[in-house]
């Protein structure tokens, strides 16, 4: 069984999902992160593949990607450095990158390579569903790759149902349509929006994520969803921490306050 419907079909909420960069802010970082994640209680990661172009991600997340593409991230690199991932990571893991990345290193080689990695689960901001439907979840299937999507405030009753229909694993829960980065509280407005999906009873769980930093935006967003998705709070504290370890307790801190 693929670990992500394992662990949805074990945990149902107060789930923490925690995204970092690979490569950041070190090349060999990656395996000594999901390590220290992984020892800290983290539920489900999303390891981001640097692009030089992340559209939907705020300036925290531009800069890690960007150092490490300087520091010479690749995703054959990447792959690299996971394919004895799992002797010691037993959480679910997912690759969040851009349609560019992938496609240049070929969508069935991706799956492929996520697959004899021990890879979960995918996630590509840029991919459009009905292009995702016609062209790659076939391959993406045949290899046991969930590819996760984004939904947003703006996106259709129509479109969320048609999403949760087709995929697997669970559904990205974007709080904004701005890009990704803190926040110390959500508004009125966002915490409707999540009733509204919460209300819909989809068939797939929903993860929030974009914004999450402390007590307040954790727990909106784990009382409307099975839980939440922290990235650029825990790629700052990455810059700032001497170790990944430091980091990931440091975030739990502020996330209890």
């Amino acid at each position: 069984m693929n670990r992500i419907t394992q662990l949805f079909s074990t945990k149902k909420s107060g789930l923490l999902d925690i995204y970092f960069c690979a490569g950041y802010p070190h090349l060999d970082s990656t395996v000594p992160t999901l390590n220290a994640l992984q020892q800290a209680g983290v539920d489900i990661c999303e390891i981001g593949i640097p692009f030089s172009d992340p559209m939907a991600d705020g300036p925290v997340i531009q800069t890690a990607a960007t150092q490490a593409l300087k520091n010479g991230m690749t995703l054959a690199t990447l792959f690299d450095q996971l394919k004895d991932v799992r002797a010691s990571v037993a959480m679910p893991l997912v690759l969040m990158g851009y349609l560019n990345v992938i496609y240049q290193y070929g969508f069935e080689n991706f799956c492929k390579s996520c697959s004899e990695c021990g890879i979960d689960g995918a996630i590509i901001p840029d991919l459009p569903f009905d292009v995702y439907m016609d062209e790659y979840k076939e391959i993406a299937d045949r290899y046991d790759v969930k590819i996760i999507m984004l939904i947003t405030p703006e996106t259709s009753e129509e479109r969320i149902r048609l999403i949760d229909q087709n995929t697997e694993g669970f559904i990205y829960e974007v709080s904004t349509d701005a890009t990704t980065g803190a926040q110390n509280e959500y508004g009125p407005d966002t915490i409707a929006y999540f009733k509204r999906i919460q209300d819909m009873h989809l068939n797939n769980p929903t993860l929030v994520g974009f914004g999450i930093s402390n007590k307040a935006t954790i727990t909106a967003a784990q009382q409307h969803s099975a839980g939440a998705i922290i990235g650029s709070k825990f790629v700052r504290l990455m810059a700032e921490c001497a170790t990944p370890e430091e980091a990931i307790a440091q975030l739990k801190e502020a996330l209890n306050q």
